[in-house]
């Protein structure tokens, strides 16, 4: 058939989060939450193999959703994610109000939740596809985007 065809799939997701940002000079200091849509997107040539059962596809639909939901959706959904660095840590070890808290290293951002959930994905994809890119919205109208074209170090 000669060169196999690059192709790109997506797969969306959806989950409800809490966050404040620590030392913020807006209203998004203040704890609230978002229902979150990710949007995964890899990329790679569909398995050419009459003897593999996932003949014809780049990834099997069920794998790449149990890889997000095991490294993103299962530990953010319904939590309230939190800036280790800061007084907000408390929270996580108190938790005494909340019931889910989840420290993260970095200021909870759209921005840089999408660089960390970069990582986890493609820590775990399968050596014949690439993370391509992610979109994550924050609300209908904003979200974050990150490209493996852009961060190839990363």
């Amino acid at each position: 058939m000669g060169k196999l065809p690059v192709i790109r799939i997506t797969k969306e997701f959806r989950f409800e989060a809490a966050h404040a940002l620590w030392n913020y000079d807006g209203l998004c200091r203040n704890i609230h939450g978002h229902s979150y849509i990710l949007a995964v997107t890899i990329i790679g040539s569909p398995i050419d193999d009459p003897d593999n059962p996932k003949s014809g596809m780049v990834m099997d639909f069920s794998q790449l959703k149990k890889i997000v939901h095991d490294t993103v959706v299962g530990p953010l959904d319904h939590a309230l994610m939190v800036n280790a660095n800061t007084p907000h840590k408390e929270l996580s070890e108190t938790n005494q109000m909340f019931g889910r808290v989840v420290a993260l290293p970095y200021q909870p951002t759209c921005e840089n939740m999408v660089v960390d959930f970069a990582a986890r994905i493609k820590a775990l994809l399968p050596a014949n596809v690439s993370l391509h890119s992610l979109r994550l919205h924050e609300t209908a109208t904003s979200y974050a985007e990150w490209f493996a074209t852009d961060n190839p170090t990363t």
